[in-house]
């Protein structure tokens, strides 16, 4: 009887899925597969934010834009205290420029995507929780809590930090494909 795991090995194995497939749903899905989409479009996506983001983080308006997600988490503020809010925010901003150079560098050295999947992992971890941390964020509307712009804005990055996750797994395969060609 084959597992979930093993029916997952057996299609990461397969060289032409489209041609398995039977299903014009199947061939689609298998088509997506064979070309490497998710990867693609996770990968060069979490580049450009990165990219943006921390550029943007190193102007004024996007120093003063975080100091209110910053200055009220707890695994943060400390950052703020310690180097001021625009030092901080350049500092902040640099790490994921960092981040997302590594992503990209992976493309040909995926030990180098690992790690920036990793940083990319601890920044998303912290930004997710400033949904619970940041004033505002959940608000209160006919008695029932919901998340604000603010507050849906910030669970983005939840959704980030699934595809950092994704990226370092993606990653970690072709570097331990690499490792174990000889």
């Amino acid at each position: 009887m084959k597992t979930l795991s093993t029916t997952a090995q057996d299609l990461d194995s397969s060289a032409d899925l489209t041609k398995q497939a039977k299903s014009g749903l199947t061939k689609l899905a298998a088509w997506t597969i064979d070309r490497n989409i998710s990867f693609l479009i996770t990968s060069i996506g979490m580049i450009a934010m990165l990219l943006w983001a921390g550029s943007y983080k190193m102007t004024a308006p996007g120093a003063e834009g975080i100091i209110p997600l910053v200055s009220n988490n707890p695994l943060i503020s400390w950052h703020f205290k310690l180097f001021g809010p625009y030092v901080g925010s350049d500092l902040i901003g640099l790490t994921e420029i960092i981040a997302a150079l590594l992503i990209l560098t992976g493309y040909w050295k995926p030990k180098a995507g690992i790690v920036g999947g990793l940083i990319a992992s601890l920044m998303f971890f912290i930004t997710s929780t400033m949904v619970i941390t940041t004033p505002g964020a959940i608000v209160p509307v006919n008695g029932i809590s919901y998340m604000s712009f603010l507050g849906l804005f910030l669970f983005k990055d939840i959704i980030s930090l699934g595809v950092a996750f994704y990226l370092i797994s993606y990653f970690g395969k072709k570097a331990i494909l690499s490792e174990n060609k000889g």
